[in-house]
């Protein structure tokens, strides 16, 4: 999985596969807290990464909406 595959996301269709196959696959055993702390650290350096890679950041972050995203998932169900 690259940087392409991510850009190739279009709707929710497409970030579910993304998901699915990505995410949550049989081969990526990592678990939860050191997940959630390596996304957090990325936040942290987020700017590098764009700044470093060269991939234009986006303009705007609907941060609400992802912080829903996580939080929905430690209470849905």
């Amino acid at each position: 999985m690259n940087i392409e595959t991510i850009n190739k996301i279009k709707n929710k269709n497409d970030f579910l596969t993304f998901m699915k196959e990505h995410v949550i696959s049989d081969d990526n055993q990592v678990q939860l807290n050191e997940y959630l702390e390596s996304v957090i650290s990325w936040v942290e350096d987020m700017d590098g990464f764009y700044s470093n890679t060269g991939i234009k950041q986006p303009d705007s972050i609907d941060w609400s909406f992802i912080a829903t995203l996580f939080y929905v998932g430690k209470i849905y169900e």
